[in-house]
């Protein structure tokens, strides 16, 4: 007998890494509370019901900030978050003690999606595969995910959840057309073959493919060290080619393209979104398909480095 119901997850969802985090996006600096609820509307407006947040968000804020927004809507989300193994978490219990304390924030009894952020040591996959089947069976979640997992770290999540008849829902991890490791790796395809679900994060490589930065107007230092410069030049290339395809759909942006082009392989991008703005132009990334020869045309470029 499986014990996971088959939690169905849609197109795209919204990652909530920025809303409440001020050391890297600058929350209550470049945006702050009014902002992030115009993201949230908008959001449920374009039908937008599957977030993704984690408790190291924000310190805790992001899952603070989601659960007041949840519950002032009165809209029934589907929500995600995370619990990472720090070093100093060596024990099965600070996993569900960790998902109670997320829950607390989110003022939530259960969630839909828990997953491990990170294969960190110095604990084995199988033990915090272990510690999310109790959570399963406590009811606590519906369905069990990881992140930032290798093709071979995947493989040990799967048959370790499986031996107490429990699927692994996803992988959540780095995939855009600036980094396509998932696919050259293999990660991709084991996801469709195995029916679990590939979550792409910076599906628009934190604001690369968006077309709004370039080498004479990058991003701020944080992100700017973060990505690299080599990614900035690749992507004002990519952005050209991305406007052009976007005028075939009436009028997509380059943003929009790139969103597209990750759920045309099969993965589920939740790109975030720190206003009504962002919020909206995400949505149009739904309701529309790139032709075949187009993501073929994007492969080949994004290749090139």
């Amino acid at each position: 007998m499986n014990l996971t119901d088959s939690l169905q997850l849609p197109a795209m969802g919204v990652g909530t890494w920025a809303w409440g985090d001020r050391l890297y996006w600058g929350y209550e600096r470049r945006f702050g509370r009014r902002e992030v609820e115009g993201a949230y509307a908008a959001s449920l407006q374009a039908g937008l019901l599957f977030y993704d947040t984690a408790e190291i968000y924000g310190q805790g804020a992001s899952e603070v900030i989601l659960g007041q927004l949840e519950k002032g809507s009165g809209a029934h989300l589907t929500i995600a978050s995370k619990f990472m193994p720090f070093p100093w978490r060596l024990k099965k219990e600070d996993l569900l003690t960790a998902l109670r304390r997320s829950l607390d924030r989110l003022g939530r009894e259960s969630l839909e999606l828990y997953q491990i952020h990170w294969p960190l040591p110095p604990i084995r996959v199988e033990t915090w595969m272990e510690a999310l089947a109790r959570a399963v069976e406590a009811g606590l979640v519906r369905a069990v995910g990881v992140s930032n997992y290798s093709l071979s770290q995947m493989r040990r999540a799967r048959l370790a959840l499986a031996k107490h008849g429990i699927d692994l829902r996803s992988n959540q991890v780095l995939y855009s057309l600036l980094d396509r490791q998932p696919e050259m790796t293999g990660l991709l395809a084991e996801c469709r073959r195995e029916e679990i679900a590939l979550i792409a994060y910076s599906p628009l490589a934190q604001g690369l493919l968006t077309g709004k930065y370039s080498r004479h107007n990058p991003p701020p230092l944080q992100r700017r060290v973060r990505v690299g410069i080599r990614k900035l030049k690749h992507a004002e290339s990519l952005a050209e080619v991305m406007h052009e395809i976007g005028k075939g759909h009436d009028g997509k942006t380059a943003s929009q393209v790139a969103l597209n082009w990750v759920i045309c392989k099969g993965a589920i991008p939740i790109p975030g979104a720190k206003d009504a703005v962002q919020a909206e132009e995400n949505a149009g990334a739904l309701g529309w398909r790139l032709t075949g020869q187009e993501v073929a045309n994007l492969d080949r470029l994004s290749a090139v480095h």
